[in-house]
């Protein structure tokens, strides 16, 4: 192949999620022009927007939600009047997977997860290794070898239970999304679809409404603009009934509007709050309190319609005027005029134009995709390309990827477990039809999808996914793979896929001498090659 492999390991690691397994050629095809091969990704925009059978719009998805809430309670309305308990519906979570350790693995890997922490960049060996022209065996081909409880005797299986319509929901958005991922070339629009998602995040354990909306508001408010403007997704994000409802801002109200003077709830500061520290200013960005306090005033009367209906269509976002606080507003030292939800959505094209804003974008965004400590040369480029286009994301993209700093910078950041676990089921050609494995790994990992646990998102530093406890908890999750999947597979072909002669020595002897192939694939998942980025 090229001579220029650890640059297409860099490519499709940093960039992407990783080579795919079978015939694919990825680092081949990288190796050739590393750079041209992730910016590819940008020239097909239409390629982020993700639209699968089934997937409902926001609306569609709040009617269904009150529907089944009505049945509910009609259910147990009519229960109580016979005299008859009613069942619980069945959670909405999935459940976490019972742990298998592989003893025999543990002293090996704990070698291994030391020299990680130690954050020791790839060193590029020669070899004399090329990449393998083999297929992977027959059953590499089965989608269905990843999922859960596949060596569980069918006697065993508890008695299936029905999903409700926020299960389903939830588990055709997260299917949609796992495949989307496992399948791309590159993978370097879906990272930014992540980032993205993780910057403007909700919680699907918010409730019920959030857990039906998170895969929506996924698709609506953030892939229709990663390679679009950042103010018309700051705009989209923050009037998505999803974020509304995450950040309770259908519960403020301006003290002076109708509604708040009929009423004894006020005004709601958080959405307003994560707006200027989490959404675009950033902390010591320059904002008060009471600029805090301002913007939560403007954006009183941004809220979606409930299940009667009265302001629109359930479930979309609407502008209630009676709940608007009237009169003109002074946000970070400019002066709005009351014109309704136009003066949001003008107090919001100016917070995405501010100088903090392009320096706080630019900072999170090197943080993610090059090092934990940003290069302040590589964050000041940024910053000005964001400035100059007026938040371009294609171009602030582009410029990342163009930049020596990005392929230089050593392969040291932990890759998060949802990383680790789309990388995975890409090297083992695992295109998934049930995303249990999936989910139940996420959370086993600490980072269920769509699911932080506040505003802030899931951290994005390899400390917070490098501790001890986390990598036995990988290694539990590649056990059980190599378990399954290994007498099949021979991982030394598939380290041709993943790295091939950018692999370093020791990644290759020690998958030598692993006492069989379930151990040997394990090893593999567990490698520098396979966990850093």
């Amino acid at each position: 192949m090229a001579r220029d492999s650890q640059a297409a390991l860099v490519a499709l690691n940093r960039f992407g999620f990783g080579a795919r397994g079978g015939t694919s050629g990825d680092l081949i095809n990288a190796a050739s022009d590393p750079r041209g091969f992730v910016k590819a990704e940008l020239a097909r925009p239409n390629g982020v927007l993700l639209e699968a059978p089934g997937l409902q719009s926001t609306p569609q998805l709040g009617q269904a939600v009150f529907a089944y809430q009505d049945q509910i309670k009609q259910a147990r309305e009519a229960a109580a009047k016979a005299g008859t308990p009613t069942e619980t519906p069945p959670p909405q979570a999935e459940q976490k997977p019972g742990l298998r350790r592989n003893l025999s693995l543990n002293t090996v890997a704990t070698e291994i997860a030391g020299q990680m922490a130690e954050a020791k960049p790839f060193d590029k060996k020669p070899s004399d290794n090329k990449p393998s022209d083999n297929k992977p065996a027959d059953n590499m081909a089965k989608p269905d070898a990843m999922q859960p409880n596949a060596a569980t005797p069918a006697a065993a299986k508890p008695a299936p239970q029905p999903l409700n319509v926020i299960q389903k929901t939830f588990r055709a958005e997260a299917l949609a999304r796992l495949q989307r991922a496992t399948l791309v070339e590159c993978g370097f629009t879906e990272r930014l679809v992540v980032f993205w998602s993780n910057h403007f995040c909700i919680s699907a354990s918010k409730g019920e409404l959030a857990r039906i909306w998170a895969g929506a508001f996924e698709r609506e408010a953030i892939r229709p603009h990663v390679l679009g403007r950042f103010a018309d997704m700051l705009r989209a994000v923050e009037q998505h009934p999803a974020m509304l409802f995450f950040l309770d801002n259908q519960q403020s109200l301006g003290p002076d509007s109708r509604a708040g003077q009929n009423r004894k709830r006020g005004l709601n500061e958080n959405l307003a709050r994560e707006i200027m520290e989490l959404h675009t200013l950033g902390v010591g960005g320059g904002y008060t309190q009471e600029d805090v306090t301002s913007l939560a005033r403007i954006i009183t009367g941004w809220t979606f319609a409930g299940r009667q209906g009265q302001l629109g269509a359930p479930g979309s976002f609407v502008f209630n005027v009676n709940a608007h606080q009237p009169g003109p507003q002074m946000l970070l030292g400019k002066s709005y005029e009351p014109t309704g939800l136009a003066q949001g959505e003008a107090a919001l094209a100016d917070i995405a134009r501010h100088p903090s804003t392009a320096n706080f974008i630019a900072t999170k965004f090197v943080r993610h995709f090059v090092a934990d400590d940003p290069p302040p040369a590589l964050v000041a480029r940024l910053r000005d390309v964001f400035v100059k286009t007026d938040g371009d994301l294609k171009a602030l993209a582009t410029a990342l990827v163009d930049s020596d700093e990005a392929w230089k910078a050593p392969l040291t950041k932990m890759r998060s477990p949802y990383d680790f676990v789309v990388a995975s089921g890409r090297l083992l050609a695992r295109v998934p039809e049930d995303p249990g494995f999936y989910l139940n790994n996420l959370n086993l990992l600490g980072q269920p999808l769509w699911s932080p646990a506040g505003p802030n998102g899931f951290a994005d530093t390899s400390a917070a996914w490098a501790a001890p406890e986390g990598m036995k908890l990988r290694l539990d999750i590649a056990a059980q793979m190599g378990a399954r999947l290994g007498p099949n597979i021979d991982p030394l072909d598939l380290l041709e896929f993943a790295a091939a002669d950018a692999a370093s020595i020791e990644t290759r002897k020690t998958i030598e001498r692993a006492e069989s192939r379930q151990q040997a694939l394990a090893l593999l998942l567990m490698s520098p090659e396979m966990q850093r980025r």
